[in-house]
């Protein structure tokens, strides 16, 4: 990209006099109910063995137990508690990547998403089976062929294992979860971009358009669905007979979303985002969170003029999805860029808008203060500020001085620091931890 020292200069210049305001840390209080770590394996077991899953599995079937691509919490204790009981029914299991055109859209990039997050064949004591081949299945009821993972398809039974959150881009009785997770995360890039291909204002009707094709083409036998509070923990598991997922989800999907965490403010000027990734989002910031969606069939989360993404987490390996939606980033962002990991994903889901790149600013203090600058009819002398670390953890968060009367008043709100300003070292990057 062609941008000499003296063109840097002269934009670094043009927001060297914004004035950036005194911040102070809070904690959010949420509902908190959880399942210990240590109490995982046992939650799994209970789960699986009193829903009757038990009598599906037989001695000697193969088994594929299904793993996406999202940061889930615990993950990996929760698949290799899933492998374990499997074995115990005398069965003989194996891992299959269920995350679309996720991982560049290969077998191998799929691979490493699961080894990010400790899904390993050595911890989960079984094979990890990873291709992009599909194998047609059968049709929708309105005639259109569904495919999923070969390896899957070919399997003695199929067990769904997935999170259950609301979804990042619409709106329906199934998003995220088990009929999405067959729909889109077992069809692999093929199956992805067929689902896909009407557009978001038909998802609500095509996963389960496609999910109970699956359902009856496919030899799903239950799904285990994990779902979270508001501090990414696990909060409850469940499972589901095949013949019941299409009726029962829409309840837990209810029971997800009131578990969901938001930012205990309304509306800012400037919302500052530290980390993007797709292991905190599909979207690589919730938009449920940061109010950044990519299409107008889903609304929430706070509203803001403008949004700073400071840096890419370090497990989204090169994966900026959703840094379109920021208005202003920073070159240390953009030179993380994996375009070959992020086009793939935004050409099957048909949404171009998350792989476009914003306004590239030297340093994260350039980065925050472009924000302020180009802000419309807003107090510059008291810019309203909201710095998050990610848009999966935000029990602690700062806020600009602006709002510390009112955060006094709140009850969810605990004030941690007193306002003080933003410190930076050198390079211009924010000191001030959570």
């Amino acid at each position: 990209m062609k941008f000499d020292a003296e063109n840097r200069k002269i934009v670094s210049d043009l927001v060297k006099d914004t004035y950036l305001p005194k911040m102070f840390k809070i904690k959010q209080v949420f509902p908190r109910p959880r399942i210990e770590i240590k109490d995982i394996p046992l939650s799994v077991f209970n789960a699986l063995d009193e829903n009757g899953c038990g009598s599906k599995v037989k001695k000697g079937m193969r088994i594929a137990i299904t793993v996406g691509s999202r940061g889930i919490s615990n993950e990996a204790l929760v698949v290799k508690s899933i492998v374990d009981w499997v074995i115990l029914q005398g069965a003989d299991p194996f891992i299959v990547p269920a995350m679309g055109s996720h991982g560049g859209a290969t077998a191998a990039g799929q691979i490493g998403i699961l080894e990010s997050y400790g899904v390993t064949q050595s911890y989960c004591g079984c094979p990890i089976l990873s291709s992009m081949e599909v194998k047609k299945i059968g049709k929708t009821e309105t005639g259109l062929d569904v495919f999923i993972d070969k390896y899957a398809a070919e399997a003695d039974g199929i067990i769904v294992n997935c999170r259950i959150k609301p979804h990042t881009a619409f709106r329906g009785p199934y998003e995220s979860g088990f009929m999405k997770m067959m729909a889109i995360g077992l069809g692999k890039q093929y199956g992805a971009e067929a689902c896909h291909e009407a557009g978001f204002k038909n998802m609500a009707k095509n996963v389960p358009l496609f999910g109970n094709a699956i359902l009856k083409n496919a030899p799903i036998l239950f799904g285990l669905g994990v779902i979270e509070n508001a501090y990414d923990e696990t909060c409850s598991v469940v499972a589901l007979d095949a013949k019941d997922i299409a009726e029962k989800e829409p309840g837990y999907l209810d029971q997800a979303k009131a578990n969901m965490p938001r930012i205990l403010v309304d509306e800012c000027d400037v919302l500052v985002v530290d980390y993007l990734g797709k292991n905190f989002s599909g979207d690589g910031m919730d938009p449920n969170i940061t109010g950044t969606f990519c299409t107008p069939y889903a609304t929430g989360g706070i509203k803001s003029q403008r949004v700073a993404v400071l840096d890419l987490s370090e497990e989204t390996h090169g994966n900026g999805m959703g840094v379109g939606y920021a208005s202003a980033t920073t070159q240390k962002v953009f030179d993380k860029l994996d375009l070959g990991s992020m086009y793939p994903n935004a050409i099957t889901c048909t949404v171009l808008g998350g792989v476009r790149i914003p306004i590239i600013m030297a340093t994260e203090k350039e980065a925050v203060q472009i924000c302020v600058k180009t802000c419309n009819e807003i107090d510059k002398n008291n810019p309203r500020i909201v710095r998050i670390p990610n848009s999966l953890h935000i029990e602690h968060i700062f806020l600009s001085e602006s709002y510390y009367e009112d955060a006094k008043k709140n009850p969810q709100i605990v004030i941690e620091s007193d306002p003080k300003p933003i410190t930076f070292d050198a390079a211009g990057n924010i000191l001030d931890g959570y």
